[in-house]
């Protein structure tokens, strides 16, 4: 079997553009790990309101004086271009030339990956400290670009489960020459699935989908709308290689049961790990599962170091967007680590059900040999109402926990002999006791 790492190293300095032969090429050797199915959106396909851009491929790209010393080669570094750069060759002045030469905006000598999928524009991509340093009156610019017809390509592994209803995984394998964003969200995802392909089969089925950023996965949603209502929920993970500590951000729906069983194992098992809400600590395809018409609670699983800073989400670490984002900043063992708390959190959201109670009013709890004596557990016997005030069809033991700052354990001890008593039991769905809401 080949290791996360290896296949980070195997497949990072692929030219993985967004409708590309070097994405097409990564996603077949992804494939020969598990089994998968491909599916292909052809150039031109309306995807609600966009559209799938054409395929690009960049043969040759440089930028060299007219004495012929090359200052840019494409063949260095596949950042060298923007992707989907328009084809362009000839002299330029310098002041022709510098609006088309992008630097990154925090490493000045750092290459930047620039994308221009619907605005036509040439461009060439270079560290801030040699654009400075460009002091010859003309120069000479080629750029080998073509668009021709293809297909968006989205890999689909499966795992069914007991019941149709899934939870989604996602990582997006496009960026080019880059690996913590998000060949690392790609390969912990990848190693999940064997993981649950291996068995026992899960409760929930589960869909790990392998994509483009953005286009991607509205190209599968809108390809299959019908299984949309059998999302429960879902995870995206990215930039899960690096030292930093792991960050959750919760979905649209936080009162959802994935947003309260995913945020409480994580704070159970990583008590200095942050949660943040929608759109707080990073933006990616995330958005479009919990857009509006879709409305599947999708969280955010990534690592970073400063997830409560505002402009953390567009920075989310240093050599975000650049050449510096390589094998060296990623490790097996910090990737092995992301990997067994995806399949942590999906364990605990294969167990969440809704608590259903079938007494009204308060339990008489000693009749029923479930009585804490307040003089000599106060605590204990404060936590076993609060807990039982609760259960009313529309939370789970997750939900409770969270909302009452206590532990999943703490809560299950108290649930569970109601359950063998008959007092509650456990759902698939709401079931809302409130008659101001609708009887059970």
């Amino acid at each position: 079997m080949t290791s996360m790492m290896q296949l980070i190293e195997e497949l990072w300095r692929l030219p993985r553009h967004l409708v590309s032969d070097g994405y097409d090429q990564a996603l077949a050797r992804l494939a020969g790990e598990v089994p998968m199915t491909i599916h292909e959106v052809p150039s031109g396909t309306k995807i609600w309101t966009w559209t799938v851009p054409e395929k690009w491929t960049c043969d040759e790209a440089y930028l060299e004086t007219l004495d012929g010393r090359r200052l840019i080669d494409l063949a260095d570094s596949p950042l060298h271009v923007v992707s989907y750069s328009l084809p362009f060759e000839g002299e330029v002045s310098r002041e022709e030339l510098l609006p088309h030469l992008h630097s990154h905006p925090h490493l000045p000598d750092a290459i930047p990956f620039v994308f221009k999928y619907y605005q036509r524009d040439w461009g060439l991509c270079a560290p801030r400290t040699l654009i400075n340093g460009l002091d010859e009156e003309r120069y000479r610019v080629k750029i080998a670009s073509r668009f021709e017809p293809g297909a968006l390509k989205i890999g689909e592994v499966f795992v069914q489960g007991e019941l149709d209803d899934c939870f989604v995984l996602a990582a997006h394998l496009d960026h080019p020459a880059q690996v913590n964003d998000d060949l690392s969200g790609v390969v912990v995802g990848l190693d999940v699935m064997r993981a649950l392909l291996a068995g026992p089969k899960p409760r929930y089925s589960v869909r790990f989908l392998i994509f483009p950023e953005t286009q991607g996965s509205i190209a599968y949603l809108s390809q299959h709308e019908h299984l949309i209502p059998q999302m429960r929920g879902g995870l995206f993970l990215e930039m899960l290689g690096t030292a930093a500590p792991h960050a959750l951000q919760l979905s649209h729906q936080a009162h959802s049961p994935a947003d309260g069983a995913l945020a409480l194992v994580l704070r159970e098992r990583e008590p200095e790990a942050h949660v943040g809400g929608f759109r707080t600590v990073i933006d990616n395809d995330e958005r479009q599962f919990n857009a509006p018409g879709v409305r599947v609670p999708m969280l955010s699983l990534c690592r970073m170091a400063n997830p409560h800073l505002p402009e953390s989400r567009f920075y989310p670490y240093p050599e975000y967007h650049s050449d510096l984002d390589t094998p060296a900043i990623v490790s097996q063992d910090r990737l092995e680590a992301s990997r067994d708390l995806v399949l942590a959190l999906l364990a605990a959201f294969d167990q969440t059900r809704y608590l259903v109670n079938h007494y009204k009013g308060e339990i008489f709890a000693s009749g029923f040999g479930l009585w804490v004596d307040y003089r000599q557990d106060p605590e204990g016997h404060r936590r076993h109402f609060r807990i039982m005030d609760r259960i009313d069809g529309t939370r789970s033991a997750a939900d409770i926990a969270l909302e009452l700052d206590c532990s999943l354990e703490q809560v299950i001890a108290v649930v569970d002999p109601l359950i063998e008593k008959g007092l509650v039991s456990l759902s698939d769905t709401p079931q809302p006791s409130d008659p101001h809401l609708g009887a059970a």
